[in-house]
């Protein structure tokens, strides 16, 4: 049975917290505006499509998405103003305070606003994650003879390592800063993880390929950093058999992506909606089938849901970050770091 927002199943769907009148209201005007269109959630990651679905059959919401990344998403959203083409996105941690600092969100507390950790979440209501991953790898088995298992083994391997667009996406800056972790780096000091990159590329071994599903199945990437929840979906889609996912012994990022309402959606009650709907139980075990690690930790999820996920056991040296103010500054910098200190190398 699909949880619903009617004021009879409240209960049901979101817990004693919620206000049935101020649901209902909301439930209406979305209806009214009748369409959701996101940026950077596209049906493919965390299983978006799920949540666009039931939020068609449910409220009769249409949906569109284009897919980008973090920074991408907040310059849109500044970019376009009053013409917005955009009502919600969805935005790597690190990046969630930068767009609040730019003035392009709108605040909006879901009625499971209490369940979500306040280290996860901004105090105004203008963006909470709504899901954690965590940088794992994922390697071909028929193109790579020896699983890597830890970031030092990427040192000594003959094949091609594929980490995406470091400094603009948030999967590829984190999987820079899980390296960092594991190396003995931190938020403010990010020289291991380059290092290493560094090395890959004056190896020649540092691929330029997109880390998407099509260059995972037709062979393009031999190995690949990414989200653990991406990781896996990739994984399942292709063939189980064919890929090894693992998180990096020596350490490893745990973070998560947040929603940011767009502060001129043309359609902002559908957008208040949706992140009311990604809070809800039904949405938060929609986001664990795609293999992302809910944000509520009281949301029971089925047992053939838990088994999608990897072991536990696996995530013994992955941290959160300490430190969001010195992470962002660090950002900041990363775009030229990473031209400057591994690129470099590779134009060689």
């Amino acid at each position: 049975m699909k949880h619903l927002f009617s004021a009879s199943l409240l209960t049901l769907a979101l817990g004693t917290t919620a206000q049935a009148a101020d649901l209902s209201e909301l439930e209406a005007r979305a209806r009214a505006e009748g369409q959701v269109n996101s940026v950077g959630m596209p049906d493919s990651w965390a299983n978006w499509k799920d949540t666009w679905r039931d939020l068609g059959s449910q409220y009769g919401l249409k949906h569109q998405d284009t897919d980008m990344s973090s920074a991408q998403e907040i310059a849109k959203f500044a970019a376009e103003k009053e013409d917005a083409t955009a009502d919600i996105g969805d935005v790597g941690a690190a990046f969630a305070p930068i767009a609040v600092q730019q003035g392009v969100t709108q605040p909006y507390k879901p009625s499971t606003w209490s369940e979500i950790p306040d280290w996860a979440k901004d105090a105004d209501g203008h963006w909470m994650l709504g899901y954690t991953g965590t940088i794992a790898f994922i390697v071909n088995n028929e193109l790579v003879k020896k699983v890597p298992t830890s970031w030092a083994d990427l040192r000594d391997g003959d094949y091609q390592v594929t980490v995406g667009d470091v400094g603009v996406a948030a999967q590829a800056n984190s999987a820079i800063l899980a390296a960092a972790f594991a190396l003995g780096g931190d938020e403010s000091d990010l020289s291991p993880a380059l290092d290493l990159f560094a090395d890959l590329a004056r190896q020649g071994r540092l691929s330029p390929v997109d880390t998407n599903i099509a260059n995972l199945e037709k062979g393009e990437i031999e190995m690949a950093v990414l989200w653990d929840f991406n990781a896996l979906n990739y994984r399942d889609q292709i063939d189980r058999e064919r890929f090894t996912v693992v998180i990096p012994s020596d350490g490893s990022l745990i973070s998560g992506y947040a929603t940011i309402i767009n502060k001129y959606a043309k359609n902002p009650n559908a957008a208040k909606l949706a992140r009311e709907y990604i809070l809800s139980d039904a949405g938060q075990i929609n986001l664990a089938r795609g293999y992302a690690r809910p944000i509520r930790s009281n949301v029971t999820l089925p047992d053939d849901v838990q088994a999608r996920l990897l072991p536990n056991e696996m995530y013994a040296n992955a941290r959160p970050i300490a430190d969001f103010g010195i992470w962002e500054q660090s950002t900041k910098r990363l775009p030229r770091q990473w031209q400057t200190e591994v690129l470099v190398h590779q134009q060689r």
